[in-house]
């Protein structure tokens, strides 16, 4: 009988999802085996539990599919044959392609693909390192927050909001836009505790969902809609006198224009657009009012629309309009990030970005599709970490399209066999989050963290960092930030004298796991000042209404929001969670979209866009509202029944601001197989 040796390790998760969770890790030393993750009781916002995703780690950590030493191509691109080669041959012959590369097109025919497959500074951010003292082009990482950033920031200024843990203190809470049970579930308790104290809860979504059934109403909504019901509420509120004008005139301006636009907005017309009732757009603006101490927690995919980032800041708004940010709990929240507020003057060698006289080539990754099928001068050299773009980007068709170029030279850093991965010339093993210390911050909570290496490498695989610095040296690069260790770059980033942060060193960090930031309990942000250039929340310029709507050759809008069992593509490829999403993607169809297309509940059809098509098992249902077809969650191509992605159908067009991804406004027609 073989005994093991378990031993417990405290560690953060690092996906990209809000509640960056305490862990614990239970690890078999002897055979260097992760056995179980489960939830740390300790941290105030974990409180012992995790995410169905998250305990099947395991399973990630040891699959068949994670690549453990590094690969070269062997077969054609797309067919995903390698061969074993060692370290030492994978990075020579890698930096001799770049000396190549440059040599012949210089160093912005490089570009790295890469998002928060990791959300750890020291493998998320700090590769870039590489990149910005080569002088490649830099990709705009745009896929996710950036339209959600810049409403905010041009409303409020700051990128923080309500407390989480002030949650419970809400008096009326609208979800709007997020479906909370599925993507941020540790917000979960903090809404119970706020119901027990006698909250209501209101799901604002085009679809019911989990967090709807949660929720005390689901009000749906047409997709992209979501200004028009923000200036139907403010309209209501300021007619029934509900406003707190002293807090408006004290800390706002552009209130009066504001007005002016929302006044045009009668419960009537926005019934017109939005699909919500016009009694009960004037009752959710009264019971929002009345309740003073009300809290909006929304997220960013009420932004993946042409309008998106308006339409946020017509929501994110609501709050200045009754003063609610003055009363515990009340308020909105879309991040926290922003208060983390750290030196990062040399991550990701940030400082040699500053120092360049003109700025590098930008490569919007929304549109990587383009930019590798049509950009002048190519692209000759990529090199993705962190992502799986031939799955999670738009124009599925161009990204894999670009991918092919027998001139393109591709290097992926991973932890799975991903589809990008077929493409690539080179795959080099990854280390995971229990394989390599990092700093974690977080953006649904007030609590830096701190990993260190819990296990070692399996096979040989090896840290983002590790292998530009290796590729670094092969180049004569003599950056002395490239060659940072995790700990150097943690000091670094620690070293501000920001009362937040005050007191926060690596040693206490390395001591208890993780820490709250500086913040005051009870701190009500906006009361006093904003972080705009007015030092006031700003209603001006009053955000447009651009509306999402289809097309007559394509009348319904196809929404691809996440799915309870996935994050983005991370655990595409786990069989058990493939299997708690029904083994294969499916599309939510309202019955009289059904009748209208003749589509039958079980039935595979196709689903057409002006940009490609795909083959999906239909699922009639009353959850969407009638116009709208749901695909949850970004599947990996194989369990589809074509073997194409959904991105096969979306588009690359941006937001109005902030230049993001506009995943959730593309317009479908359904089609019977032939």
């Amino acid at each position: 009988m073989v005994l093991m040796t378990v031993r417990k390790a405290r560690v953060t998760c690092p996906l990209d999802c809000p509640d960056a969770c305490s862990l614990i890790a239970s690890i078999d030393e002897e055979s260097n085996t992760l056995l179980k993750i489960e939830g740390d009781p300790r941290h105030p916002i974990t409180q012992g539990f995790a995410c169905v995703k998250t305990y099947r780690y395991p399973e990630r950590n040891h699959h068949p599919l994670r690549p453990l030493y590094p690969l070269r191509r062997v077969g054609k691109k797309g067919e995903g044959r390698f061969e074993r080669v060692s370290w030492e041959t994978a990075l020579d012959e890698i930096a001799g392609r770049l000396r190549e590369v440059i040599g012949a097109h210089g160093p912005e025919a490089v570009l790295p693909y890469h998002y928060a497959g990791t959300m750890g500074l020291m493998q998320y951010e700090h590769p870039l390192t590489f990149f910005r003292a080569l002088g490649a082009s830099e990709l705009q990482t745009t896929i996710c927050a950036t339209a959600g950033r810049e409403a905010w920031v041009r409303s409020y200024g700051d990128r923080y909001g309500v407390d989480p843990e002030d949650v419970p203190q809400a008096r009326f809470i609208l979800l709007w836009g997020i479906n909370s049970l599925h993507t941020h579930t540790h917000l979960t308790p903090l809404l119970k505790k706020a119901r027990q104290n006698g909250a209501r809860i209101v799901h604002i979504d085009p679809y019911e969902n989990l967090t709807s059934r949660f929720a005390d109403e689901h009000i749906k909504i047409r997709p992209g809609s979501d200004a028009a019901l923000a200036y139907g509420m403010a309209r209501a509120i300021v007619k029934a006198g509900l406003h707190d004008r002293a807090y408006i005139a004290r800390m706002t301006t552009g209130f009066e224009a504001f007005m002016q636009v929302a006044e045009e907005w009668t419960p009537q017309r926005v019934e017109a657009v939005t699909g919500v009732a016009a009694e009960t757009v004037e009752r959710l603006a009264l019971e929002f009012a009345r309740a003073r101490a009300s809290l909006i927690r929304t997220s960013y995919g009420l932004t993946r629309h042409p309008g998106g980032a308006s339409a946020l800041r017509a929501v994110i708004l609501l709050p200045a309009i009754t003063g609610a940010w003055q009363h515990p709990g009340g308020g909105a929240l879309l991040t926290t990030s922003g208060a983390f507020a750290l030196n990062r003057r040399y991550l990701g060698g940030a400082h040699l970005l500053a120092a360049r006289p003109t700025p590098p080539r930008q490569v919007n990754m929304t549109q990587i599709g383009s930019a590798l099928t049509a950009l002048e001068p190519p692209i000759r050299a990529l090199f993705v970490f962190n992502s799986n773009p031939a799955v999670v980007a738009p124009r599925s068709d161009l990204v894999q399209k670009g991918l092919l170029r027998d001139d393109l030279f591709t290097v992926v850093l991973e932890q799975a066999l991903t589809e990008t991965t077929r493409y690539a010339d080179y795959v080099l093993p990854a280390t995971t989050f229990l394989e390599h210390p990092d700093l974690y911050t977080a953006y649904g909570h007030y609590y830096l963290s701190w990993n260190e290496a819990v296990m070692p490498p399996q096979g040989e695989a090896r840290p983002n960092t590790w292998v530009f610095a290796e590729l670094g040296q092969r180049l004569g690069l003599k950056e002395p930030t490239l060659y940072w260790d995790a700990e150097t770059l943690a000091r670094s980033l620690l070293d501000t004298d920001h009362p937040w942060l005050k007191g926060i060193t690596l040693e206490r960090l390395k001591a208890e796991g993780f820490l709250r930031l500086n913040i005051p309990r009870g701190f009500q942000p906006f009361t006093e000042r904003a972080g705009t250039p007015s030092g006031k929340v700003q209603f001006d310029p009053p955000p447009q209404v651009i509306l999402t709507e289809p097309t007559p050759e394509f009348p319904l809008i196809l929404l691809t929001p996440p799915a309870k069992h996935f994050l983005n593509s991370t655990y595409g490829h786990i069989e058990r969670l493939v299997q708690g999403e029904g083994g294969e993607p499916t599309l939510l169809v309202h019955p009289e979209d059904a009748r209208a297309f003749g589509a039958v509940d079980g039935a595979r059809m196709w689903v057409r866009s002006q940009h490609g098509s795909v083959v999906r098992r239909v699922r009639v249902s009353e959850a969407p509202i009638r116009g709208t077809v749901v695909l949850e969650g970004t599947w990996w191509e194989k369990p589809a029944p074509d073997g194409r992605g959904i991105n096969w159908l979306t588009g690359e067009h941006l937001t109005d601001m902030g230049e993001g991804s506009t995943f959730h406004s593309n317009p479908v027609r359904l089609e019977a197989l032939d």
